[in-house]
C-alpha cells in the first residue's frame, strides 16, 4: 500500500533530504530508532567511513554519519536542483558563499553545499540514483525546513534570487513567520532569530510526531534535552530539542501536507 507521505521525485527548489553529521553514530541510531522508530542501513562512504541510511517501513526518511573532528553534531537539509553547479556557481554570484564544491556522490547524485549572506548553510542535491526521502510528512519523517535568520530580508533576496522562492507572512507582529512557497507549494518557514541571542542562522528540520508529549517525554528518557517545550502555533504544535550529542532538531504534531 503506498503512503500518502511517498514520493519518487522532486521539483527543482523544493527540500528533499536531510542528513545529520554527529559524533556517535551509534547513539545517534539507538536515540532516533527510539524516538521514530527508524531502522539505519550502513553504506560504504569511503575508507573506513559510512553513511547510514535511515528508513520508515522499507522508506528512506533521512541519514547519519561520523562527523569531522572538533565539528558540532548537527543536521543539514538538502534542496534538489537540476544542476548544483549552476545554483552553486549563482549562490556566490548572489553574495552567498560556496563551503563545499559541487561533487559526485557515487551514482547517487551530485551535491554541494552553500551559506547565504547571513550563514545559514544549505545543501544542493542534483539527484542520481537517490532522490532524497522516499517518505515525508508521514509519522516519523520530515515535514517541514525552517530558518532561523539575523537577516529576514537578505535571506529572501538571496534564496528567492537561488531557487525562485517567494514569501508570504503568515505570522504576528508579535511572533513574525513567513511560509516558502515554490511553484505554488508551501517549502517552508522563515523566522527571526530571538533578538540578543547567540545563535547563528540556521535550517532547522522538523519531523512529524502524532503524540508530541509522549515524543518529548522519550526524548528526554533518552538522554536528549527541551529547547522550547510544546508550543501551540495556527496548524498544531511544535517543540524544539536536542539529541544525546547535542543535535538540535523540532518535532511537529498537527496538520501535515500529503
Amino acid at each position: 500500500m503506498r503512503a500518502v507521505g511517498e514520493r519518487t521525485s522532486y521539483a527543482p527548489g523544493t527540500f528533499c533530504w536531510v542528513d545529520l553529521a554527529t559524533t556517535d553514530p551509534a547513539g545517534a541510531v539507538a536515540f532516533y530508532g527510539g524516538l521514530f522508530g527508524w531502522e539505519g542501513d550502513e553504506m560504504p562512504a569511503g575508507p573506513e567511513s559510512t553513511y547510514t541510511m535511515l528508513r520508515i517501513a522499507g522508506r528512506y526518511v533521512a541519514a547519519l554519519y561520523q562527523g569531522p573532528e572538533g565539528s558540532p553534531p548537527a543536521w543539514l537539509s538538502y534542496v534538489s536542483v537540476d544542476d548544483a553547479d549552476a545554483v552553486a556557481d549563482r549562490a556566490a554570484l548572489l553574495g552567498g558563499l560556496v563551503v563545499q564544491g559541487p561533487a559526485d556522490v557515487m551514482d547517487a547524485g551530485r551535491m554541494a553545499v552553500v551559506a547565504d549572506p547571513t550563514g545559514a548553510m544549505v545543501a544542493l542535491w542534483q539527484p542520481g540514483r537517490h532522490i532524497g526521502a522516499t517518505l515525508v510528512n508521514d509519522p516519523g519523517a520530515l515535514c517541514l525546513n525552517q530558518l532561523n535568520t539575523s537577516d529576514i530580508a537578505a535571506a529572501q533576496r538571496f534564496h528567492g534570487d537561488l531557487f525562485g522562492w517567494t514569501f508570504k507572512a503568515v505570522g504576528t507582529e508579535a511572533q513574525p513567520y513567513w511560509g516558502i512557497d515554490n511553484g505554488g507549494d508551501l517549502n517552508g518557514g522563515m523566522t527571526p532569530l530571538p533578538p540578543g541571542t547567540n545563535q547563528t542562522s540556521h535550517w532547522l528540520a522538523y519531523f512529524t510526531a502524532p503524540d508530541l508529549d509522549g515524543a518529548i517525554g522519550t526524548v528526554a528518557a533518552s538522554g536528549g534535552g527541551v529547547l522550547v517545550p510544546p508550543t501551540p502555533v495556527p496548524s498544531g504544535r511544535f517543540a524544539v530539542a536536542t539529541d544525546p550529542q547535542g543535535a538540535a532538531f523540532a518535532l511537529f504534531e498537527g496538520r501535515v501536507d500529503p
